[in-house]
This record gives C-alpha cells, structure tokens and sequence, in this order.
C-alpha cells in the first residue's frame, strides 16, 4: 500500500491527501514532528520536507508537484483532457501551490501593517482566479478537477480564519468566495485534514498574531492547521 509521510499542519500533504482521496486509492499515512524529525526520514528525503509518498514498489518520492503528476499518471485521472488543457491545469494548480507560503506567512503576522501588506500581495491570487471563475460550482464546472484540489489547502485556510476570527481574506471576490463554499460544502476538506487541524491551526495562528486580536474570545475548535515555517514542506 501506498504511504505518505507528513506532519499534521502541512498544505501540500493537504493538496497530496486530495489527490488521493478523490482517486479512492487506499492509503497509509504516518506523522511526525516537525521539530523533531526522525533520521530515518532525513535519510530518504532528499530536501527534509514533507510531503514525502513511497509507492507500492517502495520508490520514495518528493515535492508535491512530482507526487501529484505522478498519482495522475499511475492511477486513473479524475477526469479526461487534451495535453493542452492538463498543462493549463497545472499551470492554475501552481499559481495556487506557489501562495501556499505567503498565505502562512500572512495569517502569522504580528502587527496589522504587515498583515494587510502581505495580504494585499496574496490578494493578487484572488484576483487571477475572481477573473477565471465562470458561474460555475468548481474552477471547471460541476465536478471536482486537480485544480481545485490545489487551490483547496488555500481555501479551506480562509474559511477556518473567517469562522474562528471573523476576518474574510476573500473579501470582494465574490466567485472564489462561491467556489470556496462549494469545496467546503464537498467534504473534501475534513477528508484531507487531521481530526485536530483547527485546533492545531488556532494554536498557531490565533494566538499572539494579529488575528488573535479578532477573535475576541471565542472558543475554538474542530478540524484545521497550517506550515509554521517556509523549509516544513513543499
């Protein structure tokens, strides 16, 4: 059986797990500490990050990208398109992976002036995508695609924020915020998250961040979490 190795606030794991579970292929996945990682897996990952897969052949493999490529070409794709359209569907996919980071790095910061800086950046991917979204449920249509597989770790990000602080990062995007609801609303983002992800998440992000200072008491809990550093995964 397939097994990937993670830790549990990792977006790429999240866009990896997606892959996975929307293909229906059967799957193991082992976690550990990030602050703490084990030789054996210094040993088999060429950059120390996560997420790492090893095939039922026991070939290790590395970078969500190459994992993902390869779980489309091994196993039966989610759906049928051209070599055109499967390069564009990688091309959208990256303009998500790519902010995975500087979405972390804005829901970390301390004081508002940087948060509002960094989001106003991030936004600009918001904006591509406000600008793609037909009427649409999903990126494509009525059913899941890779892209929204992809953008899912960002989306599913934004949704815990706004529940736990309030604070909408999608605001005046009126489609991706559709397109969000949609995904959430699929399940697919439970399905792909530890059962402690908000918690998890909250602990990092909503205490001595900005955000925190929106939350005004509220108690938090069930399914979230998030990189705490550039160098955890990719």
């Amino acid at each position: 059986m397939i097994k990937l190795i993670s830790f549990k606030n990792c977006p790429f794991v999240q866009r990896v797990m997606g892959s996975l579970v929307s293909k229906s292929i059967p799957f193991e996945i082992e976690y550990i500490e990030l602050s703490n990682k084990p030789l054996w897996f210094l040993d088999i990952s060429p950059n120390g990050q996560v997420p790492v897969l090893i095939t039922e052949d026991e070939t290790v493999l590395f970078e969500s990208d190459a994992i993902v490529e390869y779980l489309d070409d091994k196993y039966a794709p989610i759906e049928q398109v051209s070599a055109e359209q499967k390069a564009l569907d990688r091309a959208w996919s990256y303009q998500a992976s790519k902010h995975y980071m500087a979405q972390c790095g804005t829901m970390g910061s301390k004081e508002k002036e940087t948060f509002e800086t960094r989001l106003a950046k991030l936004s600009k991917s918001f904006a591509k995508a406000e600008h793609k979204l037909g009427d649409s449920a999903f990126f494509k249509g009525s059913t899941i695609s890779n892209v929204d597989i992809a953008w899912l770790p960002i989306l599913h990000r934004a949704d815990v924020i706004k529940r736990c602080s309030g604070f909408d990062m999608l605001d005046g995007f009126p489609k991706v915020q559709k397109w969000q609801a949609a995904l959430i609303e699929s399940g697919l983002a439970d399905k792909t998250v530890p059962d402690d992800f908000v918690k998890s998440f909250s602990n990092f992000y909503l205490k001595n961040t900005y955000l925190a200072s929106l939350v005004d008491g509220a108690e938090i809990n069930g399914k979230a979490s998030c990189c705490a550093t550039s160098s955890c995964c990719g």
